[in-house]
């Protein structure tokens, strides 16, 4: 596995590509913080996206969006976020998500199973 950083100023691009990709794929949501450990927010829901969001009014935040349904649906926003990486396995397939907020609290994002998106039947890709 191999971990690379996402650049503050590709960050935008980065999660429009992110999400029609993974677009449906089964993730597990987990929050890490100092004062909370580890808790897991959502299991095996299917990905609805990743996006960033900042306004005249608002703090910059991203927001993780899972589940197709009412009674599964979670949304986790991350405030004031500092830094982004994403991990792939060796063959270069998207493994997780992971997203540090400015207190150190920590969003990671991990999928069922990690497969390149061009191998995948009917995923929008970026050309």
């Amino acid at each position: 596995m191999q971990t690379q950083e996402i650049k503050r100023s590709e960050w935008q691009g980065f999660f429009n590509i992110f999400s029609r990709q993974h677009e449906g794929w089964l993730a597990t949501l987990e929050i890490l913080g100092p004062d909370m450990g580890a808790q897991e927010e959502g299991h095996e829901l299917a990905l609805e996206g990743v996006s960033l969001s900042s306004g005249a009014d608002e703090n910059e935040s991203i927001s993780i969006d899972l589940g197709r349904s009412a009674d599964e649906y979670v949304s986790h926003s991350i405030p004031e976020p500092a830094r982004v990486w994403v991990e792939q396995t060796d063959e270069g397939a998207n493994a997780a998500l992971e997203i540090e907020a400015k207190d150190g609290t920590r969003a990671l994002l991990r999928f069922r199973s990690a497969v390149r998106p061009e191998l995948v039947d009917g995923v929008v890709q970026d050309r």
